[in-house]
């Protein structure tokens, strides 16, 4: 695995190059794939940005997608730990996710088990009972059973480029990203596809309806 390392407004010392090397070979078994790791540091120049003087993205290549993980921090050793335990995650994930698409079971997670449980229960107490009433479930008005909404947000946004949609999902490691395309002001979702390829759905707003 080639890592190749550079700053920005700051200098590196051969110390820091060799922990970095040190500390991104653990990678390697959680993704035994990957060709190259390009880590980025930028220094912050402002007093007034102690605790986030240092930015580090770390961009990992390999014969799947592209992975990447930033962090910020007070300085470089703590900006490396971060986004390093950011890229350990997302790669786990992507392993859980080869595994079921090769018919293997993925492990379950404790939170995954205990909402399983608690859908068997609210189950049996559905068939001991049974009532039909009517209720609101967010702008919803529902009649016996319906959609359950676990959470709702809502979040600020500026148009993007496909471009800048496909970065920004794999910085946060989802398998969709929700954006506003820049060139035609649809809402759309880039969101990966089996393999290593990427789609696209977008939405024709109709004005007049």
């Amino acid at each position: 695995m080639e890592v190749v390392v550079t700053g920005r407004h700051c200098e590196l010392s051969d110390r820091f190059r060799s922990h970095v090397d040190e500390k991104l070979g653990k990678l390697e078994k959680h993704d035994h794939r990957i060709i190259r790791v390009n880590v980025e540091v930028e220094c912050e120049r402002n007093p007034r940005q102690a605790d986030r003087a240092v930015r580090l993205q770390l961009t990992a290549f390999s014969k799947g997608p592209v992975i990447r993980a930033e962090a910020l921090a007070a300085d470089k050793m703590a900006a490396l730990d971060l986004a390093l335990d950011k890229m350990a995650a997302q790669m786990r994930r992507a392993s859980d996710r080869r595994r079921v698409h090769r018919g293997r079971r993925a492990p379950v997670s404790v939170g995954q088990a205990l909402a399983e449980g608690m859908e068997a229960i609210d189950e049996t107490a559905a068939d001991d009972q049974v009532t039909t009433h009517d209720r609101k479930v967010g702008p919803i008005d529902v009649s016996g059973d319906g959609p359950l909404v676990v959470r709702e947000k809502t979040h600020a946004a500026s148009p993007m480029t496909l471009d800048q949609a496909l970065y920004e999902m794999e910085l946060v490691g989802h398998d969709f990203y929700l954006f506003v395309d820049k060139e035609n002001d649809r809402p759309s979702v880039v969101y990966r596809r089996r393999g290593y390829d990427y789609g696209v759905i977008s939405l024709d707003v109709d004005a007049t309806s």
